[in-house]
């Protein structure tokens, strides 16, 4: 089977839309931010990362509902807003709206519940082993994240045994590589 730039098909599933939404899943240090960084500055596509609905660092599972909560306020036309988190203040931050229409990439961990995978166009799960990952991230964020790893790898651990992200995945790509190659049928079907 041929490789298909991963990218290629994100790109796709946004403009066959005007208000596509593709969710970036993954572990951190995966890759993810990279992949939908470079996804939103090809197309134009609006980005949401979700780190900025995680309230604070036990805030998983509230970011990934708080996102559900938006998409699914997007889809019924009504205003999709949520309050943000001040990281550096550790306190509730301004509310973020939603765009209303246009394309949308969200990416973070916790994107790809069940009740957010139904309401996108696009599901793409990044994958990295352990070691690289947690170096990735230290290397990124350092004295920042080194305290809170495994606190955070433990609320990694809860959300993909109960929602199982990376099964609802239309693409898996491989955070090693960039770009990444998508070699599945499952991504054939997605462009």
């Amino acid at each position: 089977m041929t490789p298909v730039p991963a990218l290629l098909v994100a790109e796709e599933a946004l403009r066959r839309h005007p208000a596509a939404v593709v969710l970036v899943d993954g572990r951190s240090g995966s890759g993810k931010t990279t992949f939908a960084a470079a996804l939103a500055a090809r197309t134009g596509a609006s980005r949401l990362r979700l780190e900025q609905l995680y309230p604070g660092w036990d805030g998983l599972s509230a970011g990934s509902a708080a996102l559900a909560r938006l998409l699914e306020a997007r889809v019924a036309e009504l205003p999709a807003v949520a309050p943000t988190w001040d990281w550096i203040g550790e306190r509730p931050g301004a509310p973020l709206a939603l765009p209303a229409s246009g394309p949308l990439v969200v990416e973070g961990c916790g994107a790809l519940s069940r009740r957010a995978a139904v309401l996108a166009d696009l599901r793409i799960w990044v994958t990295l082993p352990a070691a690289e990952r947690r170096a990735r991230a230290l290397e990124r964020d350092g004295a920042v994240f080194a305290p809170h790893w495994e606190r955070w790898a433990r609320q990694e651990r809860a959300f993909l045994a109960r929602e199982d992200p990376a099964s609802r995945a239309d693409v898996v790509v491989d955070g090693r590589r960039f770009p990444q190659q998508v070699f599945s049928d499952r991504a054939r079907e997605a462009q």
